[in-house]
């Protein structure tokens, strides 16, 4: 069964970056297409970015397109999000989630599997 971990957190400055990764154990993350969502109080968790395993396409949301970066490493069975020139909107609570099928969502993902546990980002002065 698949699981999956985020790491990479932190309090950064706007127009800072930080690096998220996602972990994945007990399966090949090759396998499962892997998202990134975010969450505010108060607010639905969204889709930020996607990386699809059915052909290593990417999504990404209009709010992040240019600044944010996402990227598998097999080798590391690891789903990364390089996020740059942070602004205080992309404060929140960020999870990846696996999932399979084939989608156009920004999922990637048609049907989900699991969620990792989170990792909080606040972008502040």
């Amino acid at each position: 069964q698949l699981q999956l971990k985020e790491s990479g957190g932190g309090l950064v400055q706007p127009g800072g970056s930080l690096r998220l990764s996602c972990a994945a154990s007990g399966y090949t993350v090759g396998y499962y297409s892997i998202a990134w969502f975010r969450q505010v109080p108060g607010k639905e968790r969204e889709a930020v970015s996607c990386f699809s395993a059915h052909d290593a396409s990417t999504r990404y949301a209009d709010s992040v397109k240019g600044r944010f970066t996402i990227s598998r490493d097999i080798a590391k069975n690891t789903v990364d999000l390089q996020m740059d020139n942070l602004k205080p909107e992309d404060t929140g609570v960020y999870y990846c989630a696996g999932g399979f099928g084939s989608s156009d969502s920004l999922t990637c993902y048609r049907h989900h599997e699991v969620w990792g546990q989170g990792t909080p980002v606040t972008v502040s002065s």
